[in-house]
């Protein structure tokens, strides 16, 4: 059996059932890394010594006390702090860091049984659906590689697409891990803001959590989503002794779930093909019995909440950037028109907000959450799409507020495609990403479920049930 494209959960399966040695299965890996990784440039860091002292001491182990994810060779996000290897968020005057101990993150992931062997490659800051930076290069798509995987977690996706890995940890501000799950047809799961620790998750070096920011698994099951949860939710035990007790799934069956539909919005550029493929999703729904309305929508102005998402996500990036470029940014707040409503300028609006100012924006975002959780006692979840366009082509010229995306004819500034993220990860919400379809020009389509707060394994739930009633992972071709 070729274990490449496996899922996480049927690797563990294999290494506790003695199928293979925990050694072998990442030797397998390994050797893909070292054969077709040139081509995506997805792995940028590794510490094979480790990854192999490990393995073999798992080997060592009985059986009877393996954990969940016994042997699965993996990677992680670079920005996760792995001991002895450098983070740098894409930053080449980092080089030289080494990181003093795992992030809670990975701890949890070894503890679990998995074997973290290497990193993979970001943007620089995290802040871009385009995964390059000066230090590692560029990473392509596996589907085409003239296409971006996506970003911040790029080369996460990637990497778990082409097979070089078997599960991986990425993070999702806006759309970190649902876009590029989306760009490479893989599945993804944001949770709800605060369920994972930031500890070690860099430059949260304190462990304090970034306002909106998640990490979060991405995977080639929504088993492996479910599985990868249960090791990593649950807070900081250095700070408290509180245990975690997620609601179960609302439904098991299709026949039983309740879905609105939000294929598109007015103003915001959503490429027919998605909007087509999530219609044909919901006529399959219906006829397996579920209860699905295309209309339903949250009682709040779909704009006016952009707009919210778009200004805190700005004050978030403000309070971490250099007096430089901060004081860049409060020359370009002066230069907007007052009637510019695109996500540039309510990002850029965010440069100076006193605390006073970010708190009455604060109350205005729990006023939009109660009214997601209202809607969500009439619907178990919302179907939407991930990102407005199958993968982007590579795009590294300019800064991303100069950048245009073209949408089925029309030219759209490129930071604006953070609506169908932000729309929910700006309150806060759980969403995983399933794989919707294919473009026609070959490129994967994925759909974003989104539910209730701590609705986690509702939507992890519901991916599983498309995974086996609509579509599941399919490796891209050429990557055998």
């Amino acid at each position: 059996m070729d274990p490449s494209f496996l899922p996480a959960w049927r690797l563990a399966e294999l290494t506790r059932g003695g199928a293979i040695g925990c050694a072998e299965l990442l030797e397998h890996y390994l050797a893909r890394v070292a054969r077709l990784d040139a081509r995506l440039n997805a792995v940028v860091v590794t510490d094979l010594p480790r990854a192999r002292a490990r393995a073999k001491h798992l080997d060592s182990l009985p059986r009877d006390a393996a954990g969940p994810l016994f042997g699965v060779p993996m990677t992680v996000k670079e920005s996760f702090d792995v001991k002895d290897l450098p983070t740098t968020r894409g930053h080449a005057d980092q080089r030289d860091h080494r990181a003093p101990a795992d992030a809670l993150l990975v701890a949890r992931l070894e503890q679990a049984g998995a074997v973290v062997f290497g990193k993979t490659n970001v943007p620089v800051d995290l802040g871009d659906w385009q995964s390059y930076n000066a230090l590692y290069g560029t990473t392509s798509n596996p589907w085409n590689l003239a296409h971006t995987p996506g970003g911040s977690s790029g080369g996460s996706a990637a990497a778990l697409a082409a097979g070089l890995g078997g599960l991986e940890l990425g993070s999702d501000i806006g759309g970190s891990i649902r876009v590029p799950a989306h760009f490479c047809g893989l599945f993804g799961h944001k949770p709800t803001w605060g369920l994972l620790p930031a500890t070690g998750f860099a430059p949260s070096d304190a462990g304090a959590m970034v306002d909106i920011a998640v990490s979060g698994p991405l995977a080639r099951s929504a088993r492996d989503l479910a599985l990868a949860l249960d090791v990593l939710a649950g807070p900081d035990p250095a700070e408290t002794g509180l245990t975690l007790n997620l609601p179960a799934p609302r439904a098991t069956r299709l026949d039983a779930l309740r879905v609105a539909v939000w294929a598109e919005q007015p103003g915001h550029a959503t490429e027919a093909e998605t909007v087509a493929l999530l219609g044909a999703l919901a006529d399959r729904l219906e006829a397996e019995g579920a209860r699905v309305c295309r209309t339903a929508r949250p009682e709040f102005d779909a704009d006016d909440a952009f707009q919210l998402y778009g200004t805190l996500l700005g004050a978030t990036f403000a309070a971490r950037r250099p007096e430089a470029a901060l004081i860049a940014m409060q020359a370009a707040k002066a230069q907007l028109r007052p009637d510019d409503r695109s996500a540039d300028a309510a990002i850029t609006r965010a440069a100076d907000l006193s605390f006073r100012e970010w708190y009455a924006l604060n109350q205005r975002r729990h006023a939009i959450r109660r009214a997601w959780s209202a809607f969500f006692r009439d619907w178990d979840v919302l179907l939407c799409p991930a990102f407005g366009t199958a993968a982007l082509p590579h795009m590294q010229d300019g800064q991303t507020w100069e950048r245009q995306v073209g949408v089925d004819g029309r030219s759209v500034p490129y930071n604006d495609l953070l609506f169908w993220a932000g729309l929910t990860c700006g309150y806060h919400l759980p969403a995983s990403v399933a794989p919707l379809g294919l473009s026609r020009a070959g490129l994967p389509i994925g759909v974003q479920i989104a539910g209730p707060i701590y609705g986690d394994r509702t939507t992890i739930a519901v991916a599983g049930l498309l995974e086996a009633a609509w579509r599941g992972f399919t490796p891209p071709p050429g990557w055998n």
